[in-house]
């Protein structure tokens, strides 16, 4: 199945809320073993929220070989490579680390508790 990202949310990749609806659409796919193609042809700018929410957490519970193997990126700009890049590096270790991901959680924790 084929989700053209401009269509879901313009030129701008940037807010979480985008990116956990994006999640919704395909993570029960990626979930049944369905082949997802994610077109960005349009969109230009993403950031690290938009990727963490529709990426980052597919980790969770989806090797990231099975991920390498279902998900196909087209028109994907240099830039969003980057972030994604980045996003998927961190959330490997987030999700394969359980120290690690005790000190993030116990930190962002603390952040929150300050506001």
């Amino acid at each position: 199945m084929i989700h053209k990202i401009y269509d879901m949310v313009g030129e701008y990749a940037t807010t979480a809320d985008d990116g956990q609806g994006l999640y919704e659409i395909i993570h029960p796919c990626l979930l049944r073993n369905e082949a997802v193609e994610l077109d960005f042809t349009g969109v230009k700018v993403f950031s690290s929220p938009f990727m963490n929410f529709a990426f980052g957490q597919l980790l969770k519970d989806i090797p990231a070989e099975k991920l390498n193997q279902l998900l196909e990126f087209t028109s994907l700009n240099d830039d969003g490579w980057d972030v994604i890049q980045h996003v998927m590096t961190r959330a490997k270790r987030y999700y394969s680390d359980e120290k690690y991901r005790t000190a993030v959680d116990a930190v962002i924790t603390d952040m929150a508790a300050s506001f």
